[in-house]
């Protein structure tokens, strides 16, 4: 409740900041934490499929991927929603291997990686609106997008990610879209850049 700055404060209720220590005394160092409350996780998140990237705040990549929607370049028949979902969802795996809330960055890193930021290939265009169809309202649906990309190519750099493309949209594409010829393209692709 604010007071009035004419009251005096009791010495007691001022804040215990490092300037208010008596001289000689020092703040405590920051103890360890440990996982002992009931229903705290003891080793590690579970993994597998369907259980997401914990993160700090990675919820704030939609918030993110929302304010880019206007620079998505999108296909006939692709909605909006669909791309801004399936954006977020590897904005915020991107964000949860580094260990950090999700930021713009990371958002353009996924726009870059679906070839929303309007330079993707033919191939790309074809095949992504099967793909995100959905992302929106499925939860499957984005997490068969998010797991197709490795984490070790989550961690690259805007500038890196051109070299990678074509390995990671054939990933992509092979892994979320039940077309068998695409799978077939994408093998090839993986195939190629493996030699």
């Amino acid at each position: 409740m604010p007071t009035d700055p004419y009251v005096p404060v009791p010495l007691d209720e001022r804040p215990r900041q490092q300037q208010n220590f008596a001289p000689g005394v020092h703040m405590p160092a920051a103890r360890g934490w440990v996982a002992d409350r009931p229903g705290d996780l003891r080793a590690r998140p579970p993994r597998g499929p369907l259980t997401g990237n914990p993160g700090p705040n990675v919820g704030f990549a939609l918030t993110l991927a929302h304010r880019a929607r206007d620079r998505f370049r999108l296909e006939p028949g692709e909605h909006v929603d669909d791309a801004v979902a399936a954006v977020a969802e590897l904005a915020m795996k991107r964000a949860a291997t580094f260990g950090r809330a999700p930021t713009v960055l990371d958002v353009d890193f996924a726009i870059e990686l679906l070839g929303y930021a309007g330079a993707a290939p033919d191939d790309v265009r074809r095949w992504r609106p099967g793909v995100v169809r959905g992302a929106e309202h499925e939860y499957v649906v984005r997490r068969a997008i998010a797991d197709a990309v490795s984490t070790s190519l989550l961690r690259l750099s805007l500038q890196e990610l051109p070299e990678q493309l074509s390995i990671v949209r054939a990933s992509i594409a092979a892994s979320a879209h039940p077309d068998a010829e695409v799978r077939e393209a994408a093998d090839e692709v993986v195939t190629d850049a493996d030699l």
